[in-house]
């Protein structure tokens, strides 16, 4: 199950990351990395409690699963291995710079915490919206999250500069523009078309009351069908974790894994 979890291939690109445990006199000795992300990954893709974690299948416990998670979190591991997958993307020529979407989707939280409002169109429920940028076929590049009470134009600026300098392994810059990005008709404010002139970014943001809601889905389905893959992580389906940094550190990884996989069929 741990193999399973997490491959080699994987394990190559995450270990490197890692921080070098310092291992206290007298205390017990540190449950074993890989086995804890295989956990970690577990509870993401299942969508069960910490406290229900399989020790029988190797895993450690939930709690330190849970730990590790806060503190790999808080040392900024898993944007940086969601970074490393990019890049490895990048090396292969499969991401698609010359467009991109963005586009938001809001998740129930049970618990109020920090990014947390009423979401307006859900009877004011507590909620917490994810803002996604994505290339032209579909790779996640840029994530941030907030209350859902906030406009999707209010994140517009943060989620394109969300997006990390990635490196496609040949001299130059690394690269964290597209060409030109794609948005719906809630994009379609003065502030958004500034942003995007000002980062040298093509702005294709549909107009409201000019173009036909027929034709908005001609490039911006990609980004939908990306949402729906992060919902395809069960524990992402609904809002558990009370601190809004343990939540966007299980979509930093879901992202990675998403990302990862695209990279091990090419």
């Amino acid at each position: 199950m741990i193999d399973e979890l997490v491959p080699d291939a994987l394990w190559s690109i995450v270990q490197p990351l890692l921080p070098v445990p310092v291992q206290p006199r007298g205390g017990r000795p540190f449950a074993d990395p890989r086995a804890t992300l295989a956990g970690i990954i577990y509870v993401l893709r299942e969508g069960i409690r910490w406290a229900a974690l399989p020790r029988a299948w190797g895993f450690p416990s939930g709690v330190t699963c849970w730990r590790r998670l806060r503190d790999w979190q808080a040392r900024g591991v898993w944007r940086r291995v969601w970074q490393r997958v990019l890049e490895g993307l990048a090396s292969k020529n499969a991401i698609d710079w010359s467009r991109a979407s963005v586009d938001s989707a809001s998740v129930r939280a049970l618990s109020r915490g920090d990014l947390t409002g009423p979401n307006p169109t859900d009877r004011g429920r507590p909620e917490t919206k994810r803002h996604l940028v994505v290339d032209g076929q579909g790779v996640p590049l840029g994530l941030v999250l907030s209350g859902a009470n906030r406009h999707d134009s209010a994140c517009f600026e943060a989620a394109l500069d969300a997006i990390p300098g990635i490196r496609s392994g040949r001299p130059g810059r690394p690269r964290r523009r597209p060409d030109k990005v794609h948005g719906d008709k809630a994009y379609d404010l003065r502030r958004c078309r500034r942003a995007c002139l000002e980062r040298g970014i093509a702005a294709r943001l549909a107009r409201r009351g000019v173009e036909s809601s027929e034709r908005l889905g001609r490039h911006r389905w990609v980004v939908e069908r990306t949402l729906s893959w992060l919902n395809g992580f069960r524990r992402l389906r609904l809002r558990y974790e009370r601190y809004a940094s343990q939540f966007e550190a299980l979509h930093l990884l879901a992202l990675a894994l998403i990302c990862f996989r695209r990279l091990v069929r090419l």
